[in-house]
């Protein structure tokens, strides 16, 4: 497995990790704690570093999960989690004692003494804007609770809100070939400030596997059931902000552009890579194949440059259009 230094730390971290929001079992149907185990496993064997975890993801069940199974991995891990969303901050509690509290709490279900990295969880941009949450976040830095702090955004202008944050270490953002727009408005500020990138979503939510009909039906508690049009959070981070249907029949559309003998899953997984100013990716697996698979693609030699302009004309031909949300 490749390795891309972590923005301003020296330590390398897998440049595809394992996002773990199905591990709550609350929001990607359910899955058991033996899976949970076997999806961590799978993911160190095949050299995976980064793990990313919230607060709020099975109201902390993820966090718990993955605690417990670090406490026997030998492996050294980068575990990043988030904070914000939870009850006691969402949506005006930013106070410095509540942060406080979801770190601590973050601490406990994870076991560890400091945390690797924690994120400002998608919080509102008025409380960014104010600029006291930096302040707290580097006041638990100090205090050694956290070693990094970053951001996970919605929207480049969440982005832009944060970037004269100091000790901003990182950034989390919604980048796949159906939405490409960080590339061109984040990503070289970012590389130029050294600040890491996290790639969430690359997937879309699957579609961008190949795999999709648009007949599927999904679980009860699955977002993307429940959150298909944005009924209870940002539509962005379902199917990347594009209608099921229309989604579908994008990705299908794509596969005309696949190099021979390239799978969808390493297609779109490589396409992001090749981005210099991505420091990793977090495709999410509720089976060990999909992380075996997502791992792939770290050793696929990079897209050509004429491929890449295809599908940036593509995109803005055929996707830009159809995304819903903030962006």
């Amino acid at each position: 497995m490749n390795t891309r230094t972590f923005g301003q730390t020296s330590r390398p971290v897998s440049e595809v990790g394992l996002g773990c929001w199905q591990l709550g079992s609350d929001c990607w149907g359910d899955l058991s704690e033996t899976a949970a185990e076997n999806i961590l496993r799978a993911a160190v064997d095949q050299g995976i570093t980064f793990i990313d975890t919230a607060d709020v993801y099975g109201a902390g069940r993820s966090e718990e999960l993955i605690g417990r199974f670090i406490r026997d991995c030998p492996e050294e891990l980068f575990v990043a989690t988030k904070l914000g969303r939870g009850p006691g901050t969402w949506p005006d509690g930013y106070t410095r004692e509540s942060l406080t509290a979801a770190t601590e709490a973050s601490l406990k279900r994870l076991g560890v003494d400091c945390l690797d990295l924690t994120q400002l969880h998608c919080i509102p941009q008025e409380e960014l804007h104010k600029g006291e949450v930096f302040a707290h976040m580097n006041a638990l830095q100090a205090e050694g609770k956290i070693r990094n702090w970053g951001a996970s955004v919605e929207d480049i202008d969440q982005a832009r809100a944060c970037l004269d944050a100091e000790g901003l270490s990182s950034f989390q953002v919604i980048f796949n070939i159906f939405r490409q727009k960080p590339a061109r408005e984040l990503f070289d500020e970012a590389k130029a400030r050294n600040i890491a990138i996290i790639v969430r979503l690359p997937m879309a939510s699957g579609v961008l596997t190949g795999k999709f009909t648009g007949t599927e039906s999904f679980a009860e508690n699955d977002h993307r059931n429940f959150n298909a049009d944005g009924q209870l959070f940002n539509v962005g981070e379902t199917f990347a902000g594009i209608p099921f249907p229309k989604a579908v029949e994008l990705a299908q559309r794509l596969e005309a552009f696949l190099p021979e003998g390239l799978a969808m899953p390493q297609f779109a997984l490589r396409w992001i890579l090749d981005h210099e100013a991505v420091t990793t990716v977090i495709p999410g697996a509720t089976r060990v194949s999909q992380v075996e698979s997502n791992a792939r693609a770290n050793a696929i030699p990079a897209l050509s440059a004429e491929l890449h302009a295809k599908l940036a004309a593509f995109y803005q031909e055929y996707v830009h259009s159809h995304i819903r949300g903030v962006y």
